[in-house]
């Protein structure tokens, strides 16, 4: 049977049994990747499905083979045929110097609006990781991929148009800024983050997660990562408020359940310390939250049923780097604006052995591209040396979204085992004690043969 393309109806993916997925073989190191990579994924479905199922690999072009070949980054005709199959996996791209594109990673997100970029961040039995305890770390993060620094609103130090925007806010907003300044502007959307924090809950839910943590700087930026903590609330509480509650609701529910004639006043004061010294209005809003809370949820999440819905919290980001570290075991899942999200994606893949094996997938509604979360290393391009992980479990996180658990699973069995056996390439074997060196083919051969 020929294959097809996936289709997607009422919000849904229609998954053919033989489908046709597009793949971007990557610079650098990329070819040795994918070649070890597309082996392990057949054998995957070869060993999953026994034949009822396949995959027929259609490559289009991006990067430097791209531009050697074509004259173009990104030719048209690899926007066309992703957008018509609507699932594809990509190698690292190199990012053009000198002008035009500003990276082919952002261009290919922002085209497609792919939206949410997803980095399951976990350990791997056997891998040499800087932390004592890397197991503890087991996080999905959800990065907003489209606004903030992305959306790449910026005017260069002394150009006209930057002497403009400097003007106009002395004259216009009375902001002062330096006059030889580099500006950047960071928009951050109420549609832009609801969406992500919704694709993030609801990943939660499907995966059995049991919090969300929103991170962001709004001690600062009141009115973009500010904003987005409170637009992620209100998106919690208008969509998911049956099912989930606050970390401040639970404070207000615990104190009305050990004491069930505590008064709003006492109930405000235990939520926000030194309030008996605060301003009158200050203490009359925490008391209205108080009463609102119980009003609205006492009923349906009072008597402890709130201890078994999904927990919404949020964290500053400079102290959530922290926490990742000291009590990681806290956290199930995190939404993050872009910036932020893109420092502490690659900070926790460093927990757990490092980009080598950090997969990634950029998810809209309808479409997705996964992606090797790595650079394109062009001293080992050609070598077959690279640890092909990324990229592997990126096709992982591919399959689930296809709704291809088996596939899944038996990759993870495979990957699990040869590292288990210390079977690695060069990054990992540096730093592993009696482990076998291997190259990046037969790292991936070791992972087929140990389905």
């Amino acid at each position: 049977m020929a294959a097809q393309k996936i289709t997607y109806e009422n919000g849904e993916l229609r998954v053919p049994d033989q489908v046709a997925l597009p793949f971007i073989e990557g610079d650098g190191t990329g070819p040795d990747i994918w070649r070890a990579s597309v082996r392990v994924f057949d054998g995957a479905v070869a060993k999953a499905y026994g034949g009822r199922r396949g995959i027929e690999w259609v490559e289009v072009l991006a990067g430097e083979k791209s531009f050697n070949k074509t004259g173009e980054w990104l030719p048209k005709a690899t926007l066309d045929s992703i957008q018509a199959h609507r699932v594809a996996i990509k190698g690292p791209l190199t990012t053009p110097v000198g002008g035009g594109i500003r990276s082919l990673n952002v261009a290919l997100r922002q085209l497609l609006d792919l939206y949410a970029c997803v980095r399951p961040v976990r350990y791997f039995k056997g891998v040499p990781a800087p932390v004592k305890n890397p197991e503890r770390l087991d996080v999905v993060l959800y990065r907003e991929n489209t606004e903030d620094v992305y959306s790449g609103v910026e005017f260069q130090s002394g150009t006209p148009e930057a002497r403009k925007l400097v003007e106009f806010l002395d004259k216009e907003l009375s902001k002062k800024v330096r006059p030889t300044s580099g500006l950047g502007i960071k928009p951050i959307s109420p549609e832009g983050s609801k969406r992500l924090v919704r694709k993030g809950i609801q990943h939660a839910f499907d995966k059995q997660r049991k919090s969300v943590t929103l991170v962001h700087k709004g001690n600062i930026m009141k009115f973009t990562e500010g904003a987005f903590r409170d637009w992620g609330y209100e998106l919690a509480k208008a969509e998911f408020r049956e099912r989930i509650v606050t970390e401040r609701e639970t404070w207000i529910l615990d104190n009305r359940d050990r004491n069930a004639d505590l008064s709003t006043e006492k109930n405000a004061e235990m939520i926000e310390p030194g309030l008996e010294m605060a301003p009158k209005a200050f203490r009359e809003k925490i008391c209205e939250e108080v009463r609102d809370t119980l009003e609205k949820i006492g009923e349906t999440h009072g008597g402890g049923r709130w201890k078994k819905m999904m927990l919404i919290k949020d964290r500053i980001a400079d102290s959530m780097f922290q926490q990742l570290l000291l009590r990681p075991d806290e956290y199930d899942l995190v939404c993050t604006p872009n910036l932020n999200g893109d420092y502490l994606s690659d900070a926790m893949a460093a927990q757990v052995g490092g980009l080598g094996i950090a997969p990634g997938g950029n998810i809209g509604d309808g479409y997705a591209v996964f992606e090797a979360t790595h650079g394109t290393a062009p001293k080992y391009a050609g070598k077959d040396q690279v640890n092909p992980g990324s990229v592997i479990l990126s096709g992982v996180m591919m399959f689930e979204y296809l709704g291809w658990q088996e596939a899944a699973d038996a990759i993870l069995r495979g990957l699990e085992r040869t590292i288990e056996q210390k079977r690695v390439t060069y990054d990992f074997h540096r730093a592993l004690p009696g482990a076998t060196l291997v190259k990046c083919s037969e790292f991936g051969n070791a992972i087929v043969e140990n389905m």
